[in-house]
């Protein structure tokens, strides 16, 4: 279904009245609130990198932590957009059931979500490979700055990237000092699933649950590309539950879906809540 934010937003009321529903996002959720995503057209084409290279390199290493010195201010400055917040709300109303995202911008957690299973992990903090410690993200970034004063100060002109990272000079990546645990000295870690890694099992069960105890799926902002979130949408349809899709693209669930809305998802989700007479925070 395309159409006006209204329309859409009734049809999608309707889907979601008198039932309990699981909430599957993606990246085109986020990008109303400035964060860029990797599919979107128009978008370059990028790699992100993988858990391999980022362990078994440390010129990958060094690319990784100057990029996030860079972006990651900028990621942590979005804040939740009205897709989020109507989200939040629903669950609220006890028409959601939670939230299972592919982001790790924590920004469900942020507009007032409380049942949210962060499947591919989040950047508030990293963790050593090694001891286990857990240090915030904000603390790192001032070591980082510290340690790196003429990387600290290139800010403008830079392009973000959809994980917190950012394009910088070559040069300032060669002269990057990577950072090393407090505790032990080891190998830090963004607390994201990066590419060749496996979703916690903990966070697959706890994904599988909102699955389980809903009457509906609602996929928004995703294109389905990364097979997490096509399994539940999967168990979903083996459970004989309806979806509704709400994506720009097609996406890869498009065919059991029997509600499909081709449109922003924040414009939806907010008329939808005006259709169900509810207003977010």
């Amino acid at each position: 279904m395309t159409g006006d934010h209204d329309r859409d937003g009734e049809a999608l009321a309707a889907f979601l009245d008198g039932r309990r529903t699981a909430v599957l996002t993606g990246a085109g959720l986020s990008t109303d609130s400035g964060i860029p995503d990797y599919r979107s057209p128009g978008r370059p084409v990028r790699t992100p990198m993988t858990w391999q290279e980022f362990a078994g390199s440390d010129e990958r290493r060094r690319r990784y932590w100057a990029g996030a010195a860079i972006g990651w201010p900028r990621f942590d400055a979005a804040r939740p957009n009205a897709g989020h917040r109507a989200i939040a709300e629903l669950e609220r109303a006890g028409l959601a059931v939670g939230v299972a995202t592919q982001n790790i911008d924590g920004l469900h957690l942020e507009a007032g979500s409380r049942r949210v299973v962060e499947l591919h992990g989040h950047l508030r903090s990293v963790r050593c490979v090694d001891c286990g410690s857990v240090e915030p993200r904000a603390a790192l970034l001032q070591r980082m700055r510290d340690d790196n004063p003429r990387v600290a100060h290139v800010v403008d002109g830079v392009e973000g990237n959809p994980d917190g990272d950012a394009q910088i000079p070559p040069a300032l990546v060669d002269e990057f000092r990577i950072p090393r645990c407090r505790a032990c000295g080891g190998m830090l870690a963004p607390q994201v699933v990066m590419f060749g890694q496996h979703v916690e099992p903990a966070d697959t069960a706890a994904a599988a649950r909102l699955v389980d105890e809903a009457d509906a799926v609602l996929v928004a902002g995703s294109s389905m590309a990364v097979n997490t979130g096509v399994r539940l949408v999967h168990r979903a349809r083996r459970a004989g539950l309806p979806l509704a899709v709400c994506n720009r693209g097609p996406t890869r669930v498009d065919a059991d879906a029997a509600l499909r809305i081709e449109g922003g998802t924040s414009e939806t989700l907010a008329a939808a809540l005006r259709a169900l007479g509810l207003a977010a925070d």
